[in-house]
């Protein structure tokens, strides 16, 4: 199947690394919106491309894998592209994804084509954790920790401030609440039980250290409701030991069964070197299921909910059954 891209930042490259470990895969384009002439991609055989080019809705690829920003970029790109081809994408704002998800359904039935959203770990791997488990065992709670990984838009947030030259925001489980959660206390946790943020900054010459600081622990919707530690350090240090996008956590479920009170944990973790590398094997995964449930007729909006398992993986339903059973 003919895979492309939209977007070559960090998740895009991703992609490309998935797309090429699959035997049944080929990368037929990466689309930009910068100078194609401008853009090296580590696929030197595949052309990179004009976004104007998917405007002609005429590009010979089965799945276009959209690379965009959930905040401005996926709400337009993935409607307007599911009207064309299709799409996955990994839209992360949870609260739009209703009003997301039905401008991408009305799209893609229209075009007699799939729009899936919301492809990922987390929306994505964790939502079907959750899921599974609220099914299974519907008196219970659910609980979701992320991390030790770095957050790449709590990160950006540090770096705005004045005097921060470069900067990397660790989100970090609090282990006390992580083993209550695990011990089955179902436990009712605020934010900053949850969570701790770990800084990693590197000052401009001259800046004065104690302001950022400040602003970076008092910062509402990013720092202002955890446990906060900055660490100053230079340039150098940052390059060297905070370099990788690492990320990670747990969907942990408790719940009982019976009138006996039996009780049971359900876990799903996740340790990862490369949060960009595995998102996109994830919706490369997903791209795959994608041709498949096009081709056999089906069309309109998806997420991971609707997705059949055997329909992510290249072997065969013999295969499946005889090595994954």
């Amino acid at each position: 199947m003919k895979i492309g891209i939209l977007g070559y930042g960090n998740l895009g490259r991703g992609v490309e690394a998935a797309v090429n470990a699959a035997k049944d895969m080929e990368l037929a384009a990466v689309y930009t919106r910068r100078a194609p002439e401008s853009l090296k991609i580590a696929s030197a055989e595949v052309p990179v491309k004009s976004v104007k080019d998917l405007d002609t809705g005429k590009e010979d690829i089965d799945v276009l894998i959209i690379c965009g920003g959930s905040a401005t970029d996926l709400p337009e790109m993935t409607p307007k592209y599911a009207a064309m081809y299709n799409v996955v994408d990994s839209f992360d704002t949870h609260a739009n994804i209703p009003v997301h998800f039905e401008n991408v359904d009305k799209a893609a039935k229209a075009a007699g084509k799939i729009g899936l959203i919301s492809c990922g770990w987390d929306p994505g791997m964790f939502s079907l954790s959750r899921l599974y488990a609220t099914a299974i065992l519907p008196n219970g709670k659910d609980y979701t920790f992320w991390g030790r990984g770095v957050s790449q838009g709590h990160s950006d947030a540090i770096r705005r401030i004045e005097g921060v030259k470069d900067a990397r925001q660790y989100t970090i489980p609090v282990p006390a609440a992580l083993e209550r959660v695990r011990n089955g206390e179902n436990p009712e946790l605020t934010t900053r039980e949850k969570h701790t943020r770990e800084c990693f900054v590197v000052a401009e010459d001259g800046a004065d250290k104690a302001k950022i600081e400040n602003e970076i622990k008092t910062m509402p919707n990013y720092f202002a409701d955890y446990d906060t530690t900055v660490h100053f350090i230079s340039e150098d240090e940052l390059l060297r030991d905070h370099a990788g996008l690492p990320h990670g956590g747990s969907v942990i479920y408790t719940g009982e069964t019976g009138n006996s009170g039996n009780k049971h944990v359900i876990e799903y973790s996740l340790k990862l070197d490369s949060n960009p590398e595995f998102t996109g094997a994830v919706l490369t995964a997903y791209a795959r299921a994608v041709d498949r449930l096009n081709k056999e007729g089906v069309k309109g909006g998806k997420t991971v909910f609707d997705i059949a398992p055997s329909y992510l993986s290249p072997l065969s339903g013999d295969e499946i059954r005889a090595h994954y059973l």
